[in-house]
């Protein structure tokens, strides 16, 4: 279980990294940034998230859940504001930069640890 933690951590790290090419608005200057930007960027989205989606739910129900762009977006700024050498543009590029990081960490899990198992049950005692 430590070492998935790990690995994850090292994956949304590397996402960092590669991120600037993808998305020029967005800068990180070195792995240990962006080792620290991942970090933080994982207890911004456990910690805060949650309680930021809760309150702001009948905005994000209004918009068809469209709104959690915009919050995921405010928590990467957020972060970047916070750590030196972790730089955004702009809020509408830390939208944009959150979007494809979410994206390129979930491909590069995809490929670390496959595809998730969907495992059913099923009861043959008659009911």
């Amino acid at each position: 279980m430590a070492l998935n933690l790990l690995l994850v951590w090292l994956i949304n790290a590397l996402a960092l990294l590669a991120l600037p090419y993808l998305v020029p608005s967005v800068q990180v200057d070195s792995f240990y940034t962006a080792l620290i930007a991942a970090l933080l960027l994982g207890l911004a989205n456990t910690l805060i998230r949650p309680l930021l989606v809760l309150l702001t739910l009948p905005v994000t129900v209004f918009t068809l859940g469209l709104f959690v762009f915009v919050i995921n977006g405010f928590l990467f700024w957020f972060v970047a504001s916070f750590v030196k050498g972790f730089s955004v543009a702009g809020f509408w590029a830390a939208v944009l930069g959150a979007i494809v990081y979410a994206l390129i960490s979930w491909a590069a899990s995809i490929l670390v640890f496959g595809r998730p198992r969907v495992v059913v049950v099923v009861r043959h005692d008659g009911r």
